[in-house]
């Protein structure tokens, strides 16, 4: 009997939502990597789209929000939290990790192993926010894996507007991108990473400016590996065969967040709610 309800509580527990958070909507194209990966696991995400961007502000900032953000997701009963937006992730992770006892991952870590295992030359270049790249957190990881590499980094700013005006393939996107990475190819990078949850989106327009030479490293499909690699050591892992249930939250604007949502997840019927923090 004891082993019986030790079972049943313990499938309770793997039939948690995972919870993900961004400063945005950029966090969606994670939401994306992992329903292909995992279909069976039940996810809450919360876009904090009345303060976004994040890029912009300071540590202290972007840490009281990610702490707010995650008061809201465990709110909901989640089983782990996805910080699903490099800035949080630079700047607040250390602190919610030492905070919650929950697991906590971040998509930093995971991007730079990526970068590291399909470099050759170990020259391995970053985009991101401002707050991503002067936090030289991509640097740290990376040099933690592979202390000889050079890493170049920029930041990226105008690829989130572009993003989200839907301008994946515009002309005017293309000469943004030519000028943003024309750095790169001076370093001769052979890997970029994409450092902000944006970017997947232009991964195409991204890879074709830079060349069929260059490794693009998608974060959000990085992050999402990692998460499955977690929930299989915790023992964590959905073990229903149904399709796992969605909640979208945003703090601000769920029509409009709801249009371009579509674009990341292809989903017509997204349904996105208005939510309070604090």
């Amino acid at each position: 009997m004891a082993l019986m309800m030790t079972d049943r509580l313990s499938n309770r527990s793997s039939a948690r939502p995972i919870g993900v958070f961004d400063s945005g909507i950029g966090g969606l194209s994670v939401i994306r990597a992992l329903i292909e990966r995992l279909p069976s696991e039940n996810i809450v995400y919360l876009g904090d789209t009345a303060r976004v961007p994040y890029g912009i502000k300071t540590k202290s900032t972007i840490t009281r929000f990610s702490f707010q953000n995650t008061d809201f997701l465990l709110s909901k009963d989640v089983k782990m939290i996805v910080v699903a937006c490099n800035s949080a992730s630079a700047m607040a992770l250390d602190a919610l990790r030492a905070h919650f006892e929950i697991p906590i991952i971040g998509v930093i870590e995971p991007g730079a192993r990526a970068a590291v295992a399909a470099s050759k030359s170990d020259v391995i270049g970053v985009i991101g926010t401002e707050a991503t790249v002067r936090s030289e957190c991509y640097h740290r990881e990376i040099l933690k894996l592979r202390p000889e590499a050079k890493v170049v980094a920029r930041p990226c700013p105008l690829f989130v507007q572009l993003v989200e005006e839907g301008w994946l393939h515009d002309p005017i996107t293309y000469q943004v991108a030519q000028r943003y990475l024309a750095v790169f190819k001076e370093e001769n990078i052979d890997t970029l990473i994409l450092g902000c949850t944006h970017y997947p989106l232009l991964a195409p327009l991204i890879g074709e400016v830079m060349g069929e030479d260059t490794e693009i490293i998608d974060s959000a499909s990085s992050v999402s590996t990692a998460i499955q690699r977690l929930l299989i050591e915790m023992e964590l892992t959905n073990r229903s065969d149904s399709p796992g249930s969605r909640e979208f939250f945003v703090t601000d604007l769920p029509a409009k967040v709801s249009q371009i949502g579509k674009m990341f997840l292809g989903m017509d019927d997204l349904k996105i709610e208005l939510a309070q923090l604090g």
